[in-house]
């Protein structure tokens, strides 16, 4: 290790930036579509493409041959409308429907998911559009729980005067493929089904589609296989990575042995060392649970954090990383790590993806 600090590139700037990765995102689609077989193959689009940029990802899920998407309000429907430049797709608003907003699902042509009986009735008052019923069939979060569809089931003409397009419901464990419960809601669902109006049906989000086929139904879909990334934190999946946080490093410095390092002084080297300070913390997404557990890459190089992640900087130990550092490289989060990172910071990727800031410029590679 050298004893004084090396000369380093200067940065290209002083902040981080986020690296999407739109033809990462399509060959994402196509694995997806590949899965799904003889299903239509939808697009999870809520929270802003999961934090990734709903404007400028959908337009290229939309050439890939998206026709379907979904969001939680309508007022993500109407950008997501706006983004597609109008278009013919089908956006279906999935957290249910409130008549305050009616003229959004008129003007913006959105598809209203129904999930409890005051939402039907006050959707059937019109002007209406088509509309979808959430059935709930054991996750006990939205939709028409099971004594509120076998009431639905049995009161005549309710269902008549409506443009009902799909039937829908939500796994609760398709993550863990051997879990019961996998099973038990399909099978629900599949008898729920054949008591109501013929309508399309889905079931199956990203894993559902891995699965297998008694689960695709007519419409899968996925969210986070879109983006990179599975629901579970064990298993290995076939998506590419979309998106990286890439950080200059702003400083390198000798750190001898004895001496901490960060807010608090939770890290002591033990011995000399060579560390690098990066321009990302909390106030870009990288959790604070990182500190002293996650890393960056530096080159093909892992630098592990030591101390804690503040709000604006990270602390990395770049002891073997030190001819990549002389060459300008940044230091690099998520990418092929995603999972890996989630795992270390103790929540799930879709959190990660979600809890991104502003902050960082945006950079989309790939054709819109």
């Amino acid at each position: 290790m050298a004893d004084a600090t090396p000369a380093a590139a200067p940065p290209a700037g002083l902040g981080a930036r986020l690296i999407i990765d739109r033809d990462a995102l399509a060959r994402n689609f196509q694995t997806l579509r590949k899965l799904a077989g003889g299903a239509e193959t939808g697009a999870s689009i809520k929270a802003d493409a999961y934090g990734l940029g709903a404007a400028a990802l959908a337009p290229r899920l939309a050439r890939e041959g998206c026709r379907t998407f979904f969001v939680a309000t309508p007022e993500e429907g109407a950008g997501l409308r706006r983004a597609l430049g109008g278009g013919e797709a089908d956006i279906w608003v999935l957290n249910g429907y409130d008549p305050a907003s009616r003229q959004l699902y008129v003007d913006h042509r959105l598809g209203a998911v129904l999930n409890q009986a005051r939402e039907l009735s006050d959707f059937a008052q019109g002007p209406t559009g088509p509309c979808a019923l959430h059935l709930d069939t054991g996750m006990n979060r939205l939709g028409f729980p099971g004594r509120d569809t076998d009431a639905l089931i049995a009161t005549p003409g309710v269902l008549d005067d409506l443009d009902l397009r799909l039937i829908m419901s939500h796994l609760a464990c398709s993550e863990d493929a051997a879990h019961p419960m996998n099973a038990a809601q399909r099978a629900r669902f599949m008898t729920l089904a054949e008591r109501l109006p013929q309508a399309r049906l889905s079931l199956a989000n990203t894993g559902g589609v891995m699965l297998g086929a008694d689960y695709h139904f007519d419409l899968v879909r996925p969210g986070i296989g879109l983006y990179g990334a599975s629901a579970s934190l064990d298993i290995a999946h076939p998506f590419e990575p979309v998106v990286r946080l890439e950080a200059p490093i702003l400083q390198v410095r000798a750190v001898k042995s004895g001496e901490s390092v960060g807010y608090g002084a939770t890290f002591t080297a033990e011995r000399d060392m060579l560390t690098a300070t990066a321009p990302v913390g909390y106030g870009d997404g990288l959790p604070r649970a990182l500190s002293g557990k996650g890393f960056a890459r530096i080159g093909e190089k892992r630098a592990p954090i030591l101390g804690r992640v503040s709000m604006d900087l990270v602390v990395l130990d770049v002891s073997d990383c030190e001819t990549e550092v002389r060459d300008g490289a940044p230091a690099v989060f998520l990418g092929a790590d995603l999972t890996e990172t989630a795992r270390l910071a103790g929540t799930l990727p879709y959190e990660l993806l979600t809890g991104l800031s502003a902050r960082p410029a945006r950079v989309y590679e790939g054709s819109l």
